[in-house]
């Protein structure tokens, strides 16, 4: 057993929505809502435990690229969620944070997520950070962008600059990020945040990843070393 400090920042890739709806003979919409359902669980399960900020992949800038009807019932159930779902958040004083670019959402969109992270803002239970027509690499340019707009000097600019510009300024970078559906990669997910995260790979596709997995990779974290470059 390490020292390893508690973990304050989980990170999850959703991966397998889709995988696990051709399983179970389903449509594609059946098994997003499956993983708005299982996400639910686990967001109560990382509140419980005592972990203070939860952040998700929801869609990336590259979803785009799906099919008309896929990304306009993943925009419909995000709306609904946002209605919803901030006032469950709140009742639990737990703070909602959508991050990602605001081009290309729709107006009402916009506004209901403005009305949640405003409703939800002063909560202290816990932070839940929805990645939501987000990229890792967008993310950068957008910063890069602000300190050029803000006049910053060339010698000003350090890490510190760049991450206080980022869409994620307030918010620590992750202890951990976990991927289900077995692929093993980011795929541009808080890419700058994660320069120093341990990663875990689960097999299982998200719908069916569960409370006993999040145990399993909680308890292999606590005896992992992170050393940061040391």
């Amino acid at each position: 057993m390490t020292n390893q400090p508690p973990l304050k920042h989980i990170g999850f890739i959703l991966d397998g929505n889709r995988r696990w709806a051709k399983q179970h003979g389903l449509k594609t919409i059946e098994g997003h809502l499956a993983g708005y359902k299982n996400l639910k669980k686990i967001a109560e399960s990382c509140w419980e435990k005592g972990i203070s900020y939860m952040s998700c992949y929801l869609f990336s800038t590259e979803n785009w690229q799906r099919s008309s009807d896929e990304v306009g019932y993943l925009m419909s159930l995000t709306l609904r969620v946002i209605l919803k779902d901030a006032q469950e958040l709140h009742a639990k004083n737990v703070r909602l944070l959508i991050v990602g670019s605001r081009d290309k959402l729709d107006k009402k969109l916009v506004k209901s997520i403005e009305k949640a992270e405003e409703l939800t803002r002063h909560n202290t239970a816990g932070t839940f950070i929805g990645c939501f027509n987000y990229g890792g690499r967008s993310e950068i340019v957008d910063a890069v962008k602000k300190i050029v707009s803000d006049g910053t000097k060339p010698d000003d600019i350090d890490e510190n600059a760049i991450k206080k510009h980022l869409y994620t300024a307030d918010i620590p970078e992750p202890d951990l990020i976990v991927r289900t559906s077995g692929e093993k990669r980011l795929s541009n997910f808080l890419l700058w945040d994660s320069a120093y995260s341990e990663l875990a790979f689960i097999d299982k596709l998200w719908p069916d990843f569960n409370d006993s997995d999040l145990d399993n990779v909680l308890s292999d974290y606590t005896n992992r070393k992170r050393r940061f470059g040391s």
